[in-house]
């Protein structure tokens, strides 16, 4: 009988520590997407033209709105567009582009909301055509990439044609522009074996970010853990850990480029879904 009483005053007691530990994060900012038209301004900045990758979309804001409490970034195919920067015979992969082939949207929280630790939440739908490359991520400011620093809580992608989901970080090397890369990438079927109608349905990416780690889930699942002690940047970022200073959120829906690889037009046009964006602290 005592045994029994030890034993049921113990489960209690772990349970009220995991109570406890759930508790001790508070919301100190969110973004619930339920005011349908545009995304509030005073949180979020658009990219605009060609950013990076050599993706095939130009970012606006014109495919980015909030309707029926979620976010909605979709891309769409352009028909005779001209690119205004097109310069005839430029190697830039911006300017050698005569037309717009594909535009989407891309948004950021840059100068407006930075967070320093925490525990971030986001519940979204990600697309999953050929030639899809969702992503959940954080920058720093303040310095070049990559000693900024980089954590993909979520990135879609085909690898060798094989769909992957991946959660990754990077810092600085002492080479210009050269990261280095803590990458875990999932095999798409990992969780499509499970769940053949997983991408119908809504899913929580969550980074857990702390003095000592990232720690990013998906559903639950630890997919990557990144150990803070070994994210110092080299001597570009002077020796700096970009993962002990802010950083901004991002959120965004590129086609194609370097990881994205073919599109496949019958996915066009593409809808990246997110309802809601949460940060606690404690």
């Amino acid at each position: 009988m005592k045994i029994k009483k030890i034993v049921n005053l113990m489960m209690g007691l772990s349970f009220s520590l995991c109570i406890f530990a759930q508790d001790d994060w508070q919301l100190v900012w969110s973004d619930e997407f339920n005011a349908d038209g545009p995304l509030n301004s005073s949180v979020w900045n658009f990219e605009q033209g060609y950013a990076r990758n050599e993706e095939a979309q130009w970012y606006q804001s014109d495919n980015a709105v909030c309707k029926n409490g979620l976010l909605i970034i979709e891309a769409r195919k352009e028909q005779n567009r001209k690119n205004p920067l097109y310069v005839s015979g430029s190697n830039d992969w911006r300017k050698k582009r005569e037309f717009i082939d594909y535009t989407s949207s891309s948004v950021t929280t840059a100068g407006k909301k930075e967070f320093l630790y925490g525990r971030f939440e986001i519940k979204a739908r990600i697309p999953v055509a050929k030639g899809a490359w969702p992503a959940i991520w954080t920058l720093g400011s303040g310095m070049e990439w990559p000693s900024c620093g980089e954590i993909d809580i979520m990135e879609y992608y085909r690898i060798k044609g094989v769909p992957h989901i991946l959660a990754n970080a990077a810092w600085g090397t002492d080479r210009q522009w050269n990261a280095k890369w803590n990458s875990k990438a999932i095999p798409f079927t990992h969780f499509t074996d499970k769940d053949p109608a997983w991408a119908d349905k809504f899913h929580i990416w969550r980074m857990d970010w702390d003095e000592t780690a990232i720690k990013i889930y998906l559903d639950d699942e630890l997919l990557n853990e990144i150990l803070l002690s070994e994210t110092v940047n080299g001597t570009i970022g002077k020796g700096t850990n970009p993962f002990r200073m802010p950083q901004y959120l991002l959120l965004n829906l590129a086609l194609g480029g370097i990881n994205g690889g073919e599109i496949d037009d019958k996915g066009i046009p593409m809808r990246y879904e997110i309802d809601y964006v949460r940060v606690y602290q404690k």
